[in-house]
């Protein structure tokens, strides 16, 4: 069976999460490709609306261009770009999860924290899932 399906990352810049966010979508959501967009600390960039814009522009190409169905927002542990505690970025993702779904892309929308083993624990409109 060929996959040709997109979905759309938006993540820290930092290294240590890429290969672990994409393994798990490409698993967890049987796609070829990941767009990825990203940004130190990402998801406290979600409080500048300048930002917002910026990474809502770059998902619409992902979804009206290469068919994007699902766009997942994440944080992590250890994060450079944004040195706030696991709360605080639980905070931070539960808030650009309520951004992203206002921009009704009729497309599925899930917020990642990557915890200290690298691992993916899953949040859906607002509310923490099993992953």
């Amino acid at each position: 069976m060929v996959r040709t399906k997109f979905c759309t990352s938006i993540s820290c810049m930092d290294g240590r999460i890429q290969l672990p966010i994409i393994h798990w979508l490409k698993e967890k959501y049987n796609v070829s490709y990941v767009d990825t967009i990203t940004e130190p600390g990402v998801d406290k960039l979600f409080s500048n609306t300048a930002k917002i814009q910026e990474i809502k522009s770059k998902v619409s190409i992902s979804v009206n261009v290469h068919g994007s169905k699902l766009i997942m927002i994440s944080g992590h542990h250890d994060c450079a770009g944004n040195p706030v505690s696991k709360k605080e970025h639980i905070t931070q993702i539960k808030n650009a999860l309520s951004i992203i779904q206002s921009w009704n892309m009729s497309v599925k929308v899930i917020g990642v924290w990557v915890n200290e083993h690298w691992e993916l624990e899953v949040f859906e409109n607002k509310t923490k899932v099993q992953n």
